[in-house]
């Protein structure tokens, strides 16, 4: 498409570009008929854009119909080479996308790609179900599954990249036919070993029934079970054993898969893998075994399952040869399979099916099983002798392989309940771990109003018949409206909640009537530290103004910075650090501000507190550090932050030495630096300039002065004396509050997107922390 060179051409793609922002379309049609030729479809000089373009990427489908209907070519591109197909793909537009899609003799082509080799597809991949909708439409309109990119990366491993946020995704690709074997061409990575490096049980397992090879190897050697045990995904391992996964493979660095799940403290991925197969005694290129490595890193677990490994591998006993684990394994993979087909042979739904049956289904899916291996599992489950076979006794395994090999080995030991009456051991006090401080509301405050946490709500009302948001009056004494209206109820909010909900008006109220601006909540959150917690970062700026403490603590010991980078905006971290945040401020169980920043995966803010010289080498008080947090968390791009600047460090002392936690010279506890008094508190805000030239906006409680005559003024100027200036100033009864226009409601929710990203209009939006903790819950709960 040809790009605005000459003047003329970029004013009128300016003009353009605006128009369609604001839905002029009238003023669009007269730059059409009027402007240089093909207008429609010039490009931006600066980034590129077209018309259609800034359309789809505002979410204007009405705008896309029309530009479409003077002549906007759906397949025009920017400068890197992104069609209006592939921005509206970008940010979700559904409607945009199909708009783009719904003519048949104007429709947007799928199958073209950026100049990074990316297609729309690429473009589709985010954990939203807009996103989910737009994949479907695009490949449905012949956008190309297989499609790689320049860089060699197909589209599918791109999805597997973050297979636990895009499942749906990745399965979609593979039901349109993207191949499963796809790997990258640098590196050899396969999508199965994206697929288990995130550890999304339900992609590997999609990948694996459409024939993906589960025993290739990148060029390092890897295998998809070195990727798996990194992250501990003992579900990604269960799925490929039963898929015949071959687990003693020895990668580059001399490391086997066990290494890698010792090395980050995994205790049962090492037990698993060596019950599979996989040969824990061997030594890496560092003369390193996986008990070595483990004990090393101080993973008690971990070094007891290597120590256990070492001593019983290779021992075959009862009901633990190869051949009975590893149909037990395919049988777990299939175990729905196996049990809705031995169902069609049991319609009196009696459990058991006759021997030929058993034999017959079992062969026709393919089990892993000889003749003779077969004829000692249909001895072991013909309970009664009569020919016929449990088939929930063989799903369940316990009959041809031993407890300790069982999935059920590896959910952990439930505790017993004390038995109950006279032999029963008296029931013990209940404790808290950890008690939750909490504080009263305290006394009313003058007048009988409730206590001080709790603000009177700012309530701006109007004749909404002569002004509203988008007509204002033009001088505060226009708006008269409270002389003729009866004015609202007095109502109160807690102080943190207008903090959390930007609530200007309320705040700036509260602190020129005196209330502090740290005052505290019932859990001794201050509103910046709530602010924080949201991610408002103009809340922040306003609060820290009005004399809030940076380094206030709450119940747990947090400050603002602990919630800040909870929240994962590295703008908030940046501003309180700046004004004298302590960047490594401990909670009461250790944590520090860069302990919360893995939690919330984010690597952005993580990277900053590293780069701002945070302490590294720190332990919480379960004597976990930063870069045991980080695998724990397992996310690689947190990982990679933590594990470089952690390699660039000294060893740290040993623990039973003199340097070590426990040792006479440490004590166990790390010495914060002082990073000098907070900023004091600013004065009140009462303090500060009038909101307009005749101080509309504040109230004064003095009560007016008396007006003099012209007789005592004129007395009072031959005496000499000097007389004090008259205050004319006229006070409304109810003074006009800025209201943010519909305009600059539509740009703010756009600073969020940014922000926050595009799911923060909807309502299952969650912050970063709450996020990851909500996936690492549903993890847990697939593994139960």
């Amino acid at each position: 498409m040809p790009i605005a060179e000459k003047r003329l051409e970029k004013l009128q793609i300016c003009k353009l570009l605006q128009c369609v922002r604001e839905k002029d379309m009238v003023q669009i049609q007269k730059l059409i008929n009027h402007g240089v030729p093909h207008l429609i479809n010039f490009n931006d000089a600066n980034e590129g854009f077209t018309a259609l373009g800034v359309a789809a990427a505002a979410n204007d489908d009405e705008m896309i119909q029309f530009l479409m209907g003077i002549g906007a070519h759906p397949d025009a591109v920017d400068l890197k080479g992104r069609t209006a197909s592939m921005r509206a793909a970008e940010f979700g537009h559904v409607q945009c996308l199909e708009q783009l899609v719904a003519n048949e003799e104007r429709k947007a082509k799928m199958d073209i790609k950026d100049l990074e080799g990316k297609g729309i597809l690429f473009y589709c991949i985010s954990p939203t179900e807009r996103h989910a909708k737009c994949l479907e439409i695009a490949v449905e309109n012949g956008a190309d599954p297989n499609n790689i990119s320049a860089e060699g990366i197909p589209v599918l491993l791109y999805a597997c990249e973050t297979a636990t946020d895009n499942e749906e995704a990745c399965i979609q690709l593979l039901e349109k036919g993207a191949n499963p074997n796809g790997k990258q061409e640098k590196t050899g990575k396969t999508c199965l070993m994206a697929a288990a490096a995130s550890g999304s049980v339900k992609v590997v397992r999609a990948i694996l029934e459409r024939g993906a090879d589960v025993n290739a190897l990148d060029i390092k050697h890897n295998h998809a079970a070195h990727y798996a045990a990194i992250g501990g995904s003992l579900p990604v391992l269960a799925c490929m054993s039963g898929y015949g996964a071959l687990f003693d493979q020895t990668n580059s660095e001399g490391n086997t898969p066990i290494h890698n799940a010792a090395m980050n403290g995994h205790g049962m991925c090492c037990k698993f893998l060596a019950q599979r197969g996989c040969n824990p005694k061997p030594k890496n290129n560092e003369g390193e075994t996986g008990r070595s490595l483990a004990k090393d890193r101080d993973h008690k677990e971990a070094t007891k399952e290597c120590r256990k490994a070492e001593k019983s591998f290779g021992k075959v006993g009862k009901n633990n040869e190869p051949w009975a684990i590893a149909m037990y394994d395919w049988v777990y993979e299939r175990s729905e399979k196996i049990l809705n087909m031995m169902m069609k042979y049991d319609p009196d739904e009696k459990g058991t099916v006759t021997k030929d049956n058993f034999a017959d289904s079992l062969t026709g899916m393919g089990a892993p099983v000889e003749d003779e291996d077969m004829k000692k599992i249909l001895q072991a489950h013909d309970k009664n002798h009569d020919g016929n076979i449990d088939f929930n006794d063989f799903v369940g395994g316990k009959k041809y392989v031993n407890k300790n090999y069982l999935m059920s080995a590896f959910e952990g030991k439930k505790k017993k309940k004390g038995k109950k009456g006279k032999g029963g051991k008296k029931k013990g006090k209940f404790k808290l771990v950890m008690p939750i401080c909490t504080q009263d509301e305290g006394p009313r405050t003058y007048g009988g109003a409730p206590p001080e946490m709790f603000i009177e709500r700012h309530i701006h009302f109007t004749d909404t018949n002569r002004f509203d948001r988008d007509r204002p009056p033009a001088h505060p004494l226009q708006d008269d409206s409270a002389w003729y209206l009866n004015h609202p109820d007095r109502m109160y909010m807690n102080i943190a909640d207008a903090a959390k909900n930007g609530d200007y008006d309320s705040l700036k109220n509260a602190f020129q009537r005196g209330t502090p601006a740290d005052t505290r909540d019932k859990y001794y959150k201050t509103p910046l530290m709530v602010a924080c917690a949201t991610g408002r970062i103009e809340m922040v700026k306003f609060l820290v103004e009005n004399g809030a403490m940076i380094n206030a603590r709450d119940n747990f010991k947090w400050t603002p910075l602990h919630h800040a980078c909870h929240a994962g905006q590295l703008d908030v971290v940046e501003y309180l650090i700046d004004h004298g945040a302590e960047i490594d401020a401990t909670t009461m169980n250790g944590g520090t501000p860069l302990t919360r920043a893995i939690e919330s995966s984010r690597d952005n803010v993580v990277e900053y507190l590293i780069g701002k010289g945070c302490k590294v080498q720190t332990e919480n008080a379960k004597g976990h550090n930063p870069l045991d947090q980080a695998m724990a968390w397992a996310d690689p791009r947190v990982l990679d932050v933590v594990q470089m600047k952690w390699d660039s460090l000294p060893a740290m002392g040993d623990k039973k030495g003199g340097k070590g936690k426990k040792g006479k010279g440490g004590g166990g506890k790390t010495t914060r630096p002082s990073s000098g008094p907070a900023p004091e508190a600013k004065e009140n805000v009462a303090h500060h300039s009038h909101s307009g030239p005749l101080g509309f906006g504040e109230f004064d409680d003095q009560p007016p002065r008396q007006r003099k005559g012209s007789i005592l003024r004129a007395a009072s100027a031959l005496a000499g004396g000097m007389d004090e200036q008259e205050d004319i100033t006229y006070t409304p009864l109810v003074p006009w509050t800025k209201q943010p226009s519909s305009k600059e409601l539509i740009e703010q929710r756009q600073v969020n997107r940014e922000r926050y990203g595009w799911e923060v209009d909807f309502e299952d939006f969650e912050m970063p922390f709450k996020k990851n903790i909500t996936r690492q819950c549903a993890e847990m709960g697939d593994d139960d």
